[in-house]
C-alpha cells in the first residue's frame, strides 16, 4: 500500500482499527499459556481455567452481533471509545485478580468490552474508504489481527516465565492508550441514526449461553442431578431457544433467513465443528506442554508456531485455488488432514519429544488449516449479497466464537476430568472427531458458487 493512495484521515482510520482490535485478539490468544500458572497462583485447577477462557468467549460472542448495531446506532467512535476504557478497566482488573471469582467476572467484563470494539473498528474502515482504497485496509486489518496470534502465545509465555501472567492483561493498557489519543485527533461527522437495536435478543443471548456453559463447566463437580446445575442448564435453553424465535425475521440481529442459503446454512455448520476442533486443541496443546510435559510457558507458546507460519504462506495460494476449483473440495479436504495431524498427538508418550511427537502433528494441522480457512470463509460470504456481507461476517464470526466456548465448557468431560496424558490422549481422539466431522458436512453441503447469491426466501438447492 502507497502512502499516496490514503488520505491522512484513512491513515488513522487504519492506525485506530488496528489498535482497537489487536487488543481483543491478543487476549484470546495470549490467555492459554498463562492458564497453568494462573490455577497454580488463584486454585480452582481445570476448572479456574476453563472459566478463564469460557467468561471471556461467553459475553464476547453473545455481544458481537449486537455490537455491531449498537455502532451504527450511537456512532462508532462513541462505541469504540467507550469499548477501550471499558476493555482497559476490566483488563487491570483481570491483572490484579485476588481469586477465581474476581478473575471470571473480570474477564467477562473484557469479553462485553471487547465485542464494542470488533464491529466497530471495521465499521470505522468500511465508512471511510471505498472501492480498492477499502480492500487494502481490510487487508492491513486483517494482517494485523492475524499477527496477534502469531505473537500472542510467544508474548504471553514470556510475561509467565520471566514477569508475572498478570503482566498478559496489564499490557493492554498500553495499546489502549495510544489508541484513545489517536481517536482525539480523528474527525468524522457521525451522527445518530435510527436503528433498532434489539437489548432483549442480546440478553436472552448471553443468559442463554451462560446458563449452559455453567451447567457443562460445573456438572463434573456436582453431577447433572443437582439443582445448581440442571436448573440453570434449563434455563439456557429456553432463553436460546427465546432467542432463536426472536430472529425469525430479516431485521433481527441474526436473520435465521440466511441459514437457507446453501453455502452459508452448511458453511457455518462446519465452521461449528472446524473450530470447535480447533479451539480444543489449542486449549490442551497450551496447558498440557507445561502441566504434563514440563515445558516452560514460553517454549509451549513457540510450540504451536508451526501452524501460524504455514497458514501465513499457504493461506492465500488455498483462496485462489479455492477460487479455481471451487471450495468443496478444500474444506473437505482441510479438515480431514487436520483430523491426521490431531490423530498423530497420540504419539505423545511419558517419555515426551516435541521435535517428534509433536512438531510433526503441527505441520499436518498447519497444511490443513491453510487449506480451510481461506475457502471455507469465502464460500459462506460468498454465497451472501454484498448488502448484507456485514451481519454473515458477524455470524460466522460469532459461531466460530460459540463453538470454542462449549467445546471448552466440556472439557472436564472431554479429558475425563484431568489434563494428564491419558486426557490429553483423549482430547485428540475428540478433536480428530470433530474435524472430521467438518470435513464430511462440508462435502454433503457445500456447492460450487453461482454467479448469483440465492433467495434467502427459496428453498436449499439439491
Amino acid at each position: 500500500m502507497t502512502s499516496a493512495s490514503l488520505s491522512g484521515t484513512q491513515r488513522l482510520v487504519i492506525s485506530i482499527a488496528v489498535l482497537a482490535s489487536f487488543v481483543t485478539f491478543l487476549d484470546g490468544t495470549v490467555v492459554t499459556v498463562a492458564l497453568p500458572a494462573i490455577s497454580e497462583e488463584l486454585g480452582g485447577g481445570i476448572t479456574t481455567q476453563q472459566w478463564a477462557v469460557d467468561a471471556y468467549l461467553i459475553t464476547l460472542s453473545a455481544l458481537i452481533l449486537l455490537a455491531g448495531s449498537v455502532s451504527d446506532a450511537y456512532g462508532r467512535v462513541f462505541v469504540m471509545r467507550i469499548g477501550l476504557i471499558a476493555f482497559g478497566i476490566s483488563s487491570v482488573a483481570v491483572g490484579l485478580a485476588f481469586d477465581p471469582v474476581m478473575l471470571i467476572i473480570a474477564r467477562a467484563a473484557q469479553g462485553a468490552a471487547g465485542a464494542l470494539l470488533v464491529p466497530s473498528s471495521l465499521a470505522l474502515i468500511t465508512a471511510t474508504m471505498r472501492g480498492e482504497v477499502q480492500a487494502r485496509g481490510i487487508g492491513v486489518w486483517t494482517a494485523f489481527t492475524t499477527s496477534a496470534q502469531l505473537i500472542g502465545p510467544l508474548l504471553g509465555g514470556l510475561f509467565v516465565d520471566f514477569l508475572s501472567w498478570r503482566f498478559v492483561f496489564l499490557i493492554n493498557v498500553i495499546p489502549i492508550a495510544v489508541t484513545l489519543v489517536l481517536l482525539t485527533r480523528l474527525r468524522l461527522p457521525e451522527h445518530p441514526r435510527d436503528i433498532r437495536v434489539d437489548w432483549l435478543s442480546g440478553a436472552l443471548c448471553a443468559a442463554g449461553l451462560a446458563g449452559v456453559v455453567f451447567a457443562l463447566i460445573e456438572q463434573p463437580n456436582l453431577g447433572w442431578t443437582s439443582p445448581a446445575i440442571w436448573i440453570p442448564a434449563v434455563l439456557g435453553i429456553l432463553f436460546l431457544g427465546a432467542f432463536l424465535l426472536r430472529q425469525r425475521t430479516e431485521k433481527s440481529m441474526m436473520p435465521l433467513s440466511l441459514f437457507r442459503i446453501r453455502n452459508f446454512g452448511w458453511g457455518n455448520l462446519a465452521t461449528l465443528f472446524v473450530y470447535a476442533a480447533l479451539s480444543l486443541n489449542g486449549f490442551v496443546i497450551g496447558v498440557y506442554l507445561q502441566q504434563g510435559a514440563g515445558l516452560s510457558a514460553t517454549a509451549a507458546g513457540l510450540a504451536s508456531l508451526p501452524i501460524t507460519i504455514l497458514m501465513i504462506l499457504l493461506s492465500a495460494r488455498a483462496g485462489a485455488w479455492a477460487g479455481r476449483w471451487g471450495p468443496r473440495i478444500f474444506m473437505t479436504l482441510g479438515p480431514l488432514v487436520m483430523a491426521v495431524g490431531a490423530l498423530l498427538l497420540l504419539t505423545v508418550s511419558a517419555d515426551f519429544d516435541y521435535w517428534w511427537q509433536v512438531l510433526p502433528a503441527m505441520i499436518v494441522l498447519g497444511i490443513g488449516l491453510s487449506l480451510t480457512v481461506a475457502p471455507l470463509t469465502a464460500a459462506i460470504l460468498g454465497a451472501i449479497d454484498e448488502r448484507r456481507s456485514g451481519i454473515a461476517s458477524a455470524i460466522n464470526n460469532a459461531i466460530s466464537r460459540v463453538a470454542g466456548l462449549l467445546v471448552v465448557a466440556m472439557l472436564s468431560t472431554i479429558v475425563g476430568g484431568a489434563l494428564d496424558l491419558n486426557g490429553f490422549h483423549n482430547a485428540a481422539w475428540v478433536t480428530a472427531a470433530l474435524f472430521a466431522i467438518g470435513g464430511v458436512v462440508s462435502w454433503i453441503g457445500i456447492r460450487r458458487p453461482v454467479a448469483e447469491p440465492a433467495d434467502p426466501a427459496a428453498p436449499l438447492r439439491p
